[in-house]
């Protein structure tokens, strides 16, 4: 009587213990792989989001700083000074090349690879 709760050698069709410890710690780790996985696809989708946000308020500050001034901003500095464009530098380099000062400037974001 005292041997029948402790966890019997052979079980449902002679599987052991050692089979159920592994099978254990296999599920375990599939399941903290695909968790991984899932937090870095979050991520990514998260950097894309911030990299077309980027875009929009660098549009919507040419756009502003034209309909304000009656010309296109000399630079990406005149952008951060007067209109308050703030953007992780670290994470996305911005080039702004001015055609003229009437007309819409070459703007392009790329996102910086952090490796």
């Amino acid at each position: 009587m005292s041997r029948r709760f402790r966890f019997r050698e052979s079980l449902i069709y002679g599987i052991t213990e050692d089979f159920y410890r592994w099978f254990s710690v296999v599920i375990f780790v599939l399941i903290a792989f695909f968790v991984f996985l899932a937090i870095d696809a979050s991520g990514k989708g998260t950097i894309e989001k911030q990299q077309e946000s980027l875009e929009n308020a660098l549009a919507r500050d040419i756009v502003q700083c034209y309909a304000i001034e009656g010309t296109y901003p000399p630079s990406l500095d005149y952008l951060k000074e007067h209109y308050g464009l703030v953007y992780d530098e670290s994470t996305f380099f911005v080039d702004y090349q001015p055609i003229a000062a009437n007309l819409y400037p070459d703007v392009t974001v790329i996102k910086v690879s952090k490796r």
